[in-house]
């Protein structure tokens, strides 16, 4: 299991990528729409950045930035399967915001960890 991406909750995804861009160097890889949300993967050599702006006031990005503010939302890590790294999670009794994987952004299939059981941080797996 690898580190994928850290997801960050932002008001302007286009924003903050320049701003990496320019501090850093990293570029952006992907865009799309996706589940109420503009989406920004920025590449950072051996990782990337999702970058998360909502588009309507009823996403969970939104509801996070209303209470929380612009910063960490998760980290994910990639799995080779999906169904198996949350097999293993209810094993360790984690708890799991999804019960079974599902569709995520860059058509990769996710599922979430509930943080209250990952160290107070939101914890995705990818499957690619």
């Amino acid at each position: 299991m690898t580190l994928d991406h850290v997801g960050i909750a932002t008001d302007d995804a286009a924003e903050l990528a320049v701003f990496y861009e320019d501090l850093v160097g990293y570029e952006v890889v992907h865009e799309e729409d996706f589940d109420g949300l503009q989406v920004v993967f920025v590449d950072t050599g051996n990782t990337y950045l999702e970058l998360l702006e909502p588009l309507d006031d009823d996403s969970t990005i939104a509801r996070f930035l209303d209470q929380n503010g612009p910063g960490l939302h998760h980290v994910a890590f990639e799995v080779e399967d999906c169904e198996a790294a949350l097999a293993t999670a209810r094993e360790l009794d984690v708890g799991l915001v999804d019960e079974e994987p599902r569709p995520g952004a860059w058509g990769h299939t996710v599922a979430f960890l509930h943080p209250r059981d990952t160290g107070g941080v939101l914890t995705e797996f990818v499957e690619h």
